[in-house]
C-alpha cells in the first residue's frame, strides 16, 4: 500500500472524533447505573474527591478507549468529544481524584464494581441467569512499577519489583470470562493473602447475578491452603485446586493401584516447560484424600485427589529433588516417580474423573484475562500511591467488563474476542459530527468492515443516545 497523492495534515477540525464507539458503550454504562452507583457508594471528603459520579465514569471511559495511564485520559477531550459527552474531566483532575482514595474508599469502589457487574449481567448475556455451571478462577500477577517512592513495591515470587494484583474471574463453558473481584497487594506478599475474602466476594457477586447453578472455584497450588478451601465451602461452592507435593500427597499418589490409571489424549499438544517438549498423552487416576491433616479434626477436608501423570521422555535414574525428601525408600515408588511426572488436583467436584480433570485445565482462562488487562489499562500502575493504584485496578476491571458486555451485544464473534479487538473494531471508530434541528448526527466511515456489528451494538445499547449514525 502506498500514498497515491501528496498529503498535508491540519489539526483544526472541531467536529471530528476518533472514539465514536464510546457512544453506545457509555449509553450501556448509563443504563446499568455506573454513575448512580459511584455517586451513591463512593464518598470522599478530601479536597479533590468530589463528584465521583462524574470522575469514575470518566476514568472507565478513558480505559475503554485504550488509555493505560493518567495522561492518556486526555484522549476524551479531543475534537468534538465534549459535544458527545458531558462531565469529562482533565487528566490532572482525575489523577488528584485517584490520590484521594484510602483503603476504605477502594472497598467502596469494589462495591460499585460488583453491583455494576450484576446490572450488566441483567442487561446483556454476560453471565448465566439459570442453573448453568459457573467457574470462578483465582490467580495473581506482578505488575512492574517504575519510578521513585512507589508505596508497597517489593519483589515477590517472580523476582519482579512491583505490586501484586489478585483477580477472580467468572466464566462458563460457553461464555467469555469477566472479572468478579480484584485486590491489589504489596509486591512482596504471598499469593494466597486475602484470597479467602476475595473468593467470598466473587461468589456473592455471581449469586446476585441470578446464577443459581453449581459454582466451581479453580486455583493453582499457591492457593492450596485451609483458609482458601474453607472460604469456598462456606460460600456453598465446589473447589478444584492444584495440590502441592507434600509428604501426604506423595504418599497418596504412591498408593494408587497401577491398574486404575486411565489413558487420555489431548486434542492439542501441550508444551511442557519442565521437559522443553510437546506432550499429547497422559494418564489419570483418582484416590480419596484428606487434606490438612495437621489441623484439628473439624478443619480437615476429605475429597478426591485427581492425579495426572506424564511419562518423562528422558527418564532419570533418580527421583526429582522436590519429591525425594517426601518419598519413602521404596524401589518401586522411586522408579515410578523417576519415570513419570505427576500433577495432583484436590477437588470435591461431582463430575466424572476425565471431565473433572479437563475442567481443571480450563483454569488457564484466567491467564488470558490477565494478559488482556496487561494489554490495556493495566499496562502499568500509574501512581506512586498504593491506594490510587488499587482504585485504578478496580476501574480497569469495570472497563474490562463493560467492554466485554458491549461485545456480547455486537456479535457472536465479539462476545468472545479480546478487549483489544473490540476496541479496534467497535470503539475506536472515527466519525464527523453534524448538528441539525438540535439533533447530532455521526457520519461514520463508508465500508467499515464491522459496520453491521457496530449497528447491532448501537441499536441495542444506545437506543436513547442523542447522536444517530448517518
Amino acid at each position: 500500500m502506498r500514498v497515491s497523492h501528496s498529503v498535508s495534515a491540519v489539526f483544526d477540525d472541531p467536529n471530528l472524533v476518533s472514539c465514536a464507539g464510546l457512544v453506545p458503550v457509555l449509553s450501556l454504562a448509563r443504563r446499568c447505573g455506573l454513575a448512580q452507583l459511584a455517586g451513591a457508594r463512593v464518598s470522599i471528603d478530601a479536597p479533590g474527591g468530589a463528584n465521583p459520579q462524574l470522575k469514575v465514569p470518566a476514568l472507565v471511559a478513558g480505559m475503554v478507549a485504550g488509555a493505560d495511564s493518567i495522561d492518556d485520559l486526555d484522549l476524551l477531550r479531543h475534537g468534538g468529544m465534549d459535544r458527545l459527552f458531558g462531565g469529562v474531566r482533565a487528566p490532572s483532575t482525575l489523577g488528584t481524584f485517584l490520590r484521594c482514595f484510602t483503603f476504605g474508599h477502594v472497598r467502596q469502589l469494589d462495591a460499585v464494581a460488583a453491583a455494576f457487574l450484576v446490572n450488566l449481567a441483567r442487561h446483556t448475556p454476560l453471565l448465566p441467569d439459570g442453573d448453568e455451571l459457573v467457574f470462578v478462577d483465582v490467580d495473581d500477577t506482578i505488575r512492574r512499577t517504575h519510578g521513585h517512592a512507589k508505596q508497597g513495591v517489593g519483589c515477590g515470587y517472580s523476582g519482579v519489583s512491583g505490586l501484586n494484583a489478585l483477580l477472580a474471574t467468572v466464566s462458563t463453558s460457553t461464555g467469555a470470562p469477566v472479572i468478579a473481584a480484584t485486590r491489589l497487594r504489596k509486591g512482596s506478599t504471598h499469593s494466597a493473602r486475602g484470597a479467602a475474602t476475595l473468593i467470598g466476594d466473587a461468589i456473592g457477586t455471581v449469586r446476585k447475578a441470578d446464577a443459581s447453578g453449581m459454582v466451581i472455584v479453580r486455583a493453582d497450588s499457591a492457593f492450596y491452603t485451609h483458609h482458601t478451601i474453607a472460604a469456598i465451602r462456606r460460600a456453598r461452592a465446589r473447589f478444584s485446586v492444584t495440590a502441592r507435593m507434600t509428604p501426604a500427597v506423595v504418599a497418596a499418589i504412591s498408593a494408587i493401584d497401577e491398574q486404575t490409571w486411565t489413558p487420555i489424549h489431548y486434542p492439542n499438544a501441550v508444551f511442557d516447560e519442565a521437559e522443553q517438549c510437546w506432550i499429547s498423552d497422559a494418564e489419570v487416576a483418582e484416590i480419596g484424600y484428606t487434606a490438612f491433616g495437621n489441623r484439628r479434626a473439624g478443619e480437615q477436608v476429605t475429597a478426591r485427589l485427581i492425579v495426572r501423570r506424564v511419562r518423562r521422555l528422558n527418564p532419570t535414574s533418580h527421583v526429582p529433588r522436590n519429591i525425594q525428601r517426601h518419598l519413602q525408600t521404596d524401589a518401586v515408588q522411586g522408579e515410578l516417580f523417576a519415570a513419570y511426572r505427576y500433577h495432583a488436583v484436590f477437588t470435591d467436584s461431582p463430575m466424572l474423573l476425565l471431565q473433572a480433570e479437563t475442567q481443571h485445565r480450563g483454569h488457564a482462562i484466567v491467564e488470558q484475562v490477565i494478559a488482556d488487562l496487561k494489554n490495556s489499562a493495566l499496562a502499568h500502575l500509574p501512581s506512586g500511591r498504593f491506594n490510587a493504584n488499587a482504585a485504578w485496578l478496580v476501574c480497569a476491571a469495570i472497563a474490562f467488563n463493560l467492554t466485554r458486555a458491549a461485545g456480547t451485544l455486537a456479535s457472536t464473534f465479539h462476545a468472545r474476542a479480546t478487549t483489544a479487538t473490540i476496541r479496534a473494531h467497535l470503539i475506536n471508530l472515527p466519525a464527523r459530527i453534524a448538528r441539525s434541528a438540535r439533533r447530532l448526527t455521526l457520519h461514520l466511515p463508508r465500508n467499515w468492515p464491522w459496520e453491521h456489528d457496530w449497528q447491532q451494538l448501537f441499536t441495542t445499547a444506545a437506543q436513547h443516545a442523542p447522536p444517530h449514525p448517518a
